[in-house]
C-alpha cells in the first residue's frame, strides 16, 4: 500500500465553542477519488478549507504528500509552519469553490495564465498555450477573450476548474461546485469533473450534494456527521446497503425527501 497523499491525524477544529472536526482521522491514497457527503455543519467543507490553509487547526496534524501542512519539523519536533512552507505546500493543491471566484477584471484566458506566470514562473507563451489547452478541455476555447460577467454560471465554473488545473496540482478539491448553479447548468460542470477523473491520474476530494454523481465518480464515499466519519465505503455499498442508522436517515432525506418527510410526520403523529 502506498502512503496516503492526504492524512488527517486526530485533527480538531473549533469555531468558538463549536467543535466542527472532532479528532478526525481521515486519509486519501494517491490517485483516489473520494467524495464527502453529510448534513450541513458536519465539517465537510472545513476539511477542504483546512487543506487549502484557509482555516487553521486547533489540534492534530494534517499531512499532504508526506509532509506536515500546518507544521514544520525542527529539531525533531513539529513546530508551527512558516508562511514560506505553507505557500510551497499550497502549490500541491487546487480548489474549485462554490462561488466561482474568478477575477472579474481579467479575461477568461488571463484568469488562467496569471498564477502560472507569477507563481510557477512560466513564460507568457507557455502559460497561454497551457491555458488554451485547458479551455479546450472544458469546451470553452471560443470564450477565451470574454470576461466572467459575459459567461453563464456553468461556464464560469468550468473556467474555475480549468484555472485550478493550470497550476498542475497533484490534488484537486471541489467544494460543492454545482451548488450555486441553476439546475440546467449542473450537468455541464459535472461532465467536466467526470472527464477529469477518468482521463487524469489526479487525487480528487469532492464535497457534493449530487448523490448520483458521487455514486458514479467515487472510489470511496465518506459520510460525515458531527465532525467525524460515521461510515465510509465503496459507493455501491454505502448508497445501496448503508450500515449505520444515521447514514440511512441522511440518505433517505436527500434521495427521497418526500418519503422521509412522511415517515417523520407519521412518527410524530404516532
Amino acid at each position: 500500500m502506498s502512503e496516503p497523499i492526504i492524512k488527517f491525524d486526530k485533527v480538531v477544529k473549533r469555531f468558538g465553542s463549536v467543535t466542527v472536526l472532532n479528532e478526525l482521522d481521515f486519509s486519501v491514497s494517491p490517485g483516489e477519488k473520494v467524495t464527502i457527503i453529510g448534513p450541513s455543519g458536519s465539517g465537510k467543507s472545513t476539511v477542504l478549507r483546512i487543506l487549502m490553509t484557509l482555516e487553521s487547526i486547533n489540534d492534530g496534524v494534517v499531512w499532504v504528500d508526506g509532509e506536515p501542512l500546518w507544521h514544520e519539523e525542527r529539531g525533531g519536533k513539529l513546530q508551527a509552519a512558516s508562511e514560506k512552507h505553507m505557500h510551497r505546500m499550497r502549490e500541491k493543491l487546487g480548489m474549485v469553490f462554490q462561488q466561482f471566484n474568478l477575477f472579474p477584471h481579467m479575461t477568461v484566458r488571463r484568469n488562467l495564465t496569471e498564477a502560472p506566470i507569477r507563481v510557477l514562473k512560466l513564460s507568457k507563451k507557455e502559460a497561454r498555450e497551457r491555458a488554451d489547452r485547458l479551455l479546450e478541455m472544458v469546451g470553452l476555447q471560443d470564450q477565451a477573450d470574454k470576461y466572467p460577467h459575459q459567461l453563464s454560471g456553468g461556464q464560469q465554473q468550468r473556467v474555475g476548474i480549468a484555472r485550478a488545473c493550470a497550476m498542475r496540482p497533484r490534488i484537486m478539491l471541489f467544494d460543492e461546485p454545482t451548488s450555486a448553479l441553476d439546475p440546467e447548468l449542473v450537468g455541464e460542470v459535472l461532465n467536466v469533473i467526470r472527464n477529469l477523473a477518468e482521463e487524469h491520474d489526479l487525487t480528487m476530494l469532492l464535497v457534493t450534494h449530487e448523490m448520483q454523481f458521487a455514486r458514479q465518480i467515487s472510489d470511496r464515499v465518506c459520510f460525515f456527521d458531527r465532525g467525524r466519519i460515521c461510515e465510509e465505503g465503496p459507493p455501491s455499498e454505502l448508497f445501496s446497503e448503508p450500515k449505520e442508522a444515521r447514514t440511512k436517515e441522511f440518505l433517505r432525506a436527500v434521495v427521497d425527501p418526500d418519503s422521509a418527510k412522511g415517515e417523520k410526520q407519521a412518527s410524530a403523529e404516532g
